[in-house]
């Protein structure tokens, strides 16, 4: 049973993990986890009822059907944001930690990946590399989410750069994929600002969004599609996330379909659970295409009475907004049970998923690496009970 130091959890939780962990067996513990801090935020009632109502179904653990695939668990840098890249592979070391999603700019910066520096000489490249590799860990992917397509120039310019310059540090390290946003521009050629359009009426939205389509998104990743693919790289993994026009499975695969294979998804679940996906569905109906590239681990929670009253677009980031908000974004079994996460990982082996399970922890309760070691703890054990270790 993989666990965790009892000085690394906060101390608002602490006791509930200590008299949970020595009054159930570590499979009851896993199903009860989606309700652990249920106290100490808005809504947490139901949201502990909701981890019961899962908990109370018998746990068996099932025999692995086939030769299901033991998926690499690993985290994304900007975690560790305040740590020099030594100080974090050895952080990552003693975690256990596989393999990582490594940030070289836009959104995520590029802390512990001096990305112009690594391109102009491949031998620094190598030894960067190298440094992972002497710790057991892999740099599985490259992350520069930005907006690409931004209706100013000169913010376009910076993560276009920035995307390109990352294509070729994939291709000097042979890694495979890289992560990042579809962008959205402007809704007219006059615009300075995104438009982010959903819904496609009064009519101008539809045409607006036509426009966007036609003109900016398909043209501009048919060119990166091109430019990666001549440098050995044929995985665009695109998070689909609010404010860009890959939001959602349908928009991706419209993406996917208008510019080629290289356009996949970066399929991280935190962002569809709000929008009502069946996380497992998604898994099939994405993985059965072959279009899944990299998968993030985070999760949300959801707050039934301010959902009821307000709607799900009522997002919180920061632990001030969470007494009026409908959701945020939780570590892994903190949104959702340790069952469903169970489902969730093997829905990722039925489909043949050959990536990552990438940490990313945004959990503005289990804030930093409190919040990964939690998360890792989840994913280990469930990983483990699937495939029968």
């Amino acid at each position: 049973m993989e666990s965790l130091p009892k000085d690394s959890l906060p101390k608002d939780s602490a006791h509930q993990d200590c008299a949970l962990q020595n009054s159930i067996d570590r499979r009851q513990f896993l199903a009860a986890s989606g309700g652990l801090l249920a106290a100490t935020v808005p809504g947490g009632s139901v949201v502990a009822h909701a981890a019961e109502s899962v908990a109370s179904s018998p746990s068996v653990i099932p025999k692995p059907a086939g030769n299901l695939r033991r998926i690499p668990i690993g985290v994304f840098d900007p975690v560790y944001d305040r740590l020099s890249l030594d100080a974090m592979l050895d952080k990552v070391s003693a975690l256990g930690f596989e393999a990582m999603e490594i940030g070289t700019g836009g959104y995520p910066n590029n802390h512990h990946c001096p990305l112009d520096d690594l391109i102009a000489e491949r031998s620094k490249a190598k030894a960067w590399q190298k440094k992972f590799e002497d710790r057991g860990i892999r740099v599985a992917t490259l992350s520069c989410h930005g907006n690409p397509i931004h209706p100013d120039a000169s913010i376009a310019k910076k993560d276009i750069d920035t995307f390109r310059k990352t294509v070729l540090l994939a291709e000097m390290l042979d890694v495979k994929v890289i992560v990042g946003f579809s962008g959205c521009p402007g809704g007219t050629p006059q615009d300075t600002q995104p438009n982010w359009i959903t819904y496609r009426w009064p009519p101008e939205y539809a045409k607006m969004q036509d426009w966007q389509w036609k003109e900016k998104v398909v043209p501009y990743w048919k060119e990166a599609a091109r430019y990666a693919r001549e440098h050995g790289v044929k995985r665009l993994a695109l998070e689909m996330h609010p404010n860009f026009v890959v939001y959602n499975p349908r928009t991706l695969i419209k993406l996917r379909e208008a510019v080629g294979e290289e356009i996949g998804a970066n399929n991280d679940l935190s962002h569809l659970f709000w929008q009502g996906c069946d996380p497992v569905e998604v898994i099939h109906f994405l993985g059965k295409q072959g279009a899944i590239y990299h998968a993030h681990m985070k999760d949300t929670v959801f707050f039934p009475e301010n959902v009821n009253k307000y709607g799900v677009l009522n997002f919180a980031f920061e632990t001030s907004d969470l007494d009026s908000a409908s959701e945020t974004f939780r570590a892994v079994g903190y949104g959702h049970s340790a069952s469903l996460w169970k489902s969730i990982i093997k829905a990722y082996m039925d489909v043949g998923y050959d990536g990552i399970l990438s940490i990313e922890n945004e959990d503005p309760i289990l804030a930093g690496e409190v919040g990964v070691e939690r998360a890792a703890y989840v994913l280990k054990n469930v990983r483990n009970e699937i495939l029968g270790a």
